[in-house]
């Protein structure tokens, strides 16, 4: 179920080659190992793209393309889950990174103002940087320690509740028969 539920929703390598704006990464869409589904790729796509979607930088799905790769990782998940901070979502995980940085360096949070302006941003951004980093590296890494975990637990329990489920048919299936012959 696992690997169905995934495939399901993940996009064809022989599509994205065909594109012509993914010609210049085609070798990387062409490496099979990167889109493997297995409890460890799975696991590690998701440590890859939800580390990447925690740091403050553009270009976030080609850094975790290029993680996917060197993590021999599923390239479409970890670069698909680098969209959970899209342009809504950004500001909200942006502004808790904050704080969780402004409590690492044991400063003040800053108070944004009534309204807010590029100005306000770029006078104020050499005081937010720090603690936007530092809260942003931490969120990162315990997010992708987390998801790991819960991927690679989550799949376990998936498989030995399957295998249950297939004894159990097994033994009923048995137990019919037997019944049958009794008969």
């Amino acid at each position: 179920m696992p690997r169905r539920f995934f495939q399901r929703y993940m996009p064809k390598p022989d599509t994205l080659k065909r594109q012509r704006s993914l010609r210049f990464i085609a070798p990387l869409i062409a490496d099979p190992r990167l889109w493997q589904l297995t409890r460890r790729s799975v696991a590690n796509a998701f440590s890859v793209g939800l580390f990447c979607a925690m740091l403050p930088i553009p270009c976030q799905m080609v850094v975790a393309a290029i993680g996917a790769r060197f993590s021999r990782c599923n390239l479409a998940l970890a670069v698909g889950l680098v969209w959970i901070t899209n342009p809504l979502t950004m500001p909200l995980f942006f502004y808790g990174n904050y704080w969780i940085g402004t409590f690492f360096l044991d400063t003040p949070v800053r108070e944004a103002p009534s309204r807010l302006s590029t100005q306000w941003l770029t006078e104020q951004m050499h005081n937010i940087m720090p603690a936007l980093l530092l809260g942003s590296l931490v969120s990162a890494l315990v997010l992708a320690v987390i998801a790991n975990i819960a991927v690679r637990l989550i799949w376990r329990w998936h498989v030995s509740h399957h295998w249950k489920r297939r004894r159990q048919k097994r033994r009923q299936r048995r137990a019919r028969i037997e019944a049958e012959f009794d008969d």
